[in-house]
Parts: C-alpha cells; structure tokens; sequence
C-alpha cells in the first residue's frame, strides 16, 4: 500500500537516523526521503556516513531523479527538496520555511500531494515545530503518521509539536523505530475493536 516515507529531523538528527537507517534491509521496498536542518555550509559528511552503515543506498537527493526502493534520499545543505507529481525529485532555493533551508514542511506537503494516502511521515528528534503542518497535510491525505516518542528525543521540542498539531498513527521510542519501520508493518497503535462498536 505503501510506497514512500519521509523522514523530518534537526537537533539531534545524526544520532537518530544512525540508530534507524542501518536497520532497513537492502530490499526495503519504500523509497524513503530525508530532510535534516544542516547549516548551508554543510559538507557531505552526513551522506558518507550514513551509507556506510546501511544496507540501503543513502545518498545525497538530485533534481529531476526518480524516486526507487530500498533509496534513502537527503536533502543537500542550502536547498528545499520537494516531490514532482510524476514522483522524481526537485531542488528549490526559494526563502526558508520554518527559518529552515531545507525545510521539513516544503518536503512533506510536496510528497503528500503526490503520494497521498500511499505515504508515511516520521517526525524525529529537533527544536522547533517544522514538520508539523508536513505531517499534518500527509494525514488529510490519508497517509499514515508516525512520531518518535518525544521522551526519546534529545530534543523534544520537534515531536511534541507534531504531536499537539496531529492524531498520530503511532508513536515510537527511538530504540525500537528501526526495528518497527523495516517490518513495513504499518497499522494504527490504537483501534476500536468491531465487538466495541454500538450498532
């Protein structure tokens, strides 16, 4: 059902995505789309060292690319990355969203448009509140919304913002997301039971 998730994270990032990515297996069958707040100065350190540990290929986005499985996606430093309808990725260096280039809301309301209810949205780790209206948008879409638990976070300002802005589909300690995540399993935490409903 599903085909593609995007990931939202800033302070505290690395270490978050460090403790998820390696854990996909290398026929992860979602494309999966990144966007880190990094200074615009940034260098490709981040890139590097993720594909080293992941079984999947991790690797900096470039505009006009088709968006493939088992494909982890980031946003270069300094640039928007958004989703075309015709599922390829684009560049932008249109103002900061957020104060944030790239920003988390520009990459997930481009995917939620184009994917719609075929997509999921994780909020991780960060200080402010961008990403919020992102997953927002990909739950009115019907697409599935999933948190890290903000007692897990280093900072917890990102995830509990998502939180108070969205009914999320589930949400997750860090050191079980990767796990949760490569089972491509993705149901609700909490559903009404059809012997509970009044008929």
């Amino acid at each position: 059902m599903y085909e593609a998730m995007v990931i939202g994270a800033s302070a505290g990032g690395l270490h978050a995505l460090t403790a998820i990515l390696p854990q996909l297996p290398c026929d992860y069958p979602l494309g999966v789309l990144i966007v880190q707040h990094r200074c615009r100065q940034a260098d490709n350190f981040l890139v590097e060292y993720l594909n080293d540990r992941s079984a999947v290929v991790v690797k900096e986005a470039e505009p006009g690319e088709a968006i493939q499985p088992a494909h982890v996606y980031i946003a270069p430093a300094g640039y928007h990355l958004l989703v075309e309808r015709d599922k390829t990725l684009n560049l932008s260096i249109d103002p900061p969203v957020n104060y944030s280039i790239p920003s988390i809301d520009v990459l997930f309301q481009s995917a939620a448009a184009c994917y719609k209810n075929h997509l999921i949205g994780l909020i991780l780790t960060g200080a402010n509140s961008d990403g919020s209206l992102g997953l927002k948008m990909i739950k009115n879409y019907g697409g599935f919304a999933i948190v890290q638990d903000p007692q897990t976070a280093e900072v917890d300002v990102m995830p509990k913002a998502a939180i108070d802005m969205v009914v999320v589909d589930r949400k997750i300690p860090l050191d079980k997301l990767g796990h949760y995540l490569a089972k491509c399993d993705f149901k609700p935490e909490f559903s009404v039971a059809k012997d509970h409903l009044h008929e």
